[in-house]
């Protein structure tokens, strides 16, 4: 075993379930195989999830992962990489203690694309962020920051100032480019804070290598914990599900050492790009494009939608016939990639719901959906297929604005008040391909307007037609 003074650690930015399905999770392996030098501790930059945080304190950090196959196989494994569990505090001074020890080594975070605040040119959307406004007047004041810059601006200027040495600051989320777009974001926001020095210092002790992440992680249920009680014989309120399939791809760039994550399949590369791309239009896209089209004929869950034959082919569709062809050449195999995509979407034993994944549309357009129309137009081509995934969007938009989505959307970078005007305009197709948040550049092309005009009516066509919008209207 490892001396507890040789002990590093990664610091992790928010306990939710996704971390702990899939980068825990490897470094738990990494302990089976005699590998300890390395753990994992953590906490949350606002007061979320109280009691999973509990949970997890009285567990010393453990807990229980159940994953299940698309042939429905279930498997247990309780995880103990998480050594430290920090409760908040609205100073973060127990991850501020963690952040200024020199053997914290890598600082990561998990943020939804929206958490960022960074527009289509990749530069801090002030206007609409207030969060933003906030934490700079806090720091200025001497007071910890709650985004996430404002967290990373308080725990590396502690850093800076305790002498601890080098960190990498290390993403694992969704976004596009995550480490070159949030260390950007991250200077932008500490160069406003009129920190000269700090940014200086990020520049030259940090690292920010851009990741890939992929494992299907549905929100816990009490269900959940009831399987595990029941096969384990342990009654943990920390208990989450995840699929199977699981992936990391990392670009290896680390400032102060990292685990040997080769050991247990991380794929450690030198770009990331082609295997980013790749996820988020053929897996992201797609996974929005079957909870807003099962939202809207009345589905609960992914699976549902994956294996309705209309539903299915519409994502088929966006894949090969828009996506593929401009993602080429490419190191995977995009068609072998988009039928295991298929597959575990389809699995029933995941129930993923439609409101999970629906959630966040105004940042999954344009940083899932967009790219895809973009490289079409500029090589002249057809962009019919991909068009059908914002036409959902709008019709499920329409829904939302009509109170009839059977359940509460959630969306950080969507401006109420605006969407509900694109949705009263006497034009909604052309309010909508207007907008800027959602199109950048793009914004009020005509193509885009013709393209999501045909959408938009063989969207409506197909819900009308279809079986179950049928059944209830009887």
């Amino acid at each position: 075993m490892t001396n507890a003074h040789d002990t590093l650690t990664i610091l992790h930015l928010g306990l939710g379930s996704f971390h702990r399905a899939h980068q825990a999770l490897y470094l738990h392996q990494l302990h089976q195989l005699g590998d300890t030098r390395w753990v994992l501790a953590g906490g949350n930059l606002r007061p979320d999830m109280p009691d999973t945080i509990a949970a997890l304190q009285a567990q010393g950090g453990a807990y229980t992962l159940e994953t299940v196959s698309a042939q429905g196989e279930r498997r247990y494994t309780w995880v103990e990489s998480i050594r430290t569990v920090v409760p908040y505090t609205p100073d973060l001074s127990g991850l501020v203690a963690l952040a200024t020890q020199p053997g914290t080594r890598i600082l990561s975070f998990t943020v939804t694309e929206a958490g960022y605040y960074l527009d289509s040119q990749h530069q801090l959307d002030w206007a609409a962020a207030p969060d933003l406004q906030a934490d700079l007047q806090a720091l200025r004041e001497g007071r910890a920051g709650s985004t996430l810059y404002g967290a990373l601006t308080t725990l590396l200027r502690a850093r800076r100032d305790a002498g601890a040495g080098a960190i990498t600051l290390l993403n694992c989320d969704n976004l596009r480019h995550n480490g070159d777009r949030s260390r950007s974001g991250l200077l932008q926001f500490v160069q406003a804070l009129g920190d000269t020095s700090l940014a200086d210092w990020i520049v030259s002790h940090t690292s920010s290598p851009n990741a890939m992440v992929d494992r299907i992680t549905p929100r816990p249920t009490a269900e959940v914990v009831a399987r595990v009680r029941a096969a384990t014989g342990r009654t943990d309120p920390a208990a989450l599900m995840g699929e199977s399939f699981i992936q990391w791809v990392i670009e290896d760039r680390f400032v102060n050492g990292r685990p040997a994550w080769e050991r247990v399949g991380v794929e450690l590369v030198e770009s990331v790009a082609a295997y980013e791309e790749a996820k988020i239009r053929l897996l992201n896209a797609t996974h929005s494009c079957i909870a807003w089209a099962g939202t809207l004929v009345g589905y609960q869950f992914i699976h549902e939608g994956t294996r309705d034959p209309a539903i299915r082919q519409l994502a088929y569709d966006y894949v090969t016939q828009d996506t593929i062809p401009v993602l080429q050449p490419s190191p995977l195999d995009l068609a072998a990639y988009r039928d295991v995509v298929l597959e575990r979407f389809g699995n029933p034993a995941i129930e993923d719901t439609n409101q999970r994944v629906a959630m966040d549309g105004y940042s999954k357009i344009p940083g899932f959906i967009a790219p895809t129309l973009r490289e079409r137009l500029a090589r002249g081509e057809g962009i019919a297929a991909v068009a059908v995934l914002p036409a959902l969007f709008l019709a499920y938009l329409q829904r939302w604005h009509a109170g009839q989505i059977p359940y509460t959307y959630q969306d950080q970078a969507m401006d109420p008040a605006a969407a509900h005007a694109i949705c009263e305009s006497p034009d909604p197709v052309a309010a909508f391909a207007a907008d800027p948040v959602l199109w950048g550049e793009l914004a009020g092309d005509a193509r885009l307007v013709q393209a999501l005009r045909l959408a938009s009516r063989q969207v409506a066509e197909w819900v009308a037609d279809h079986p179950r919008q049928r059944a209830a209207a009887q």
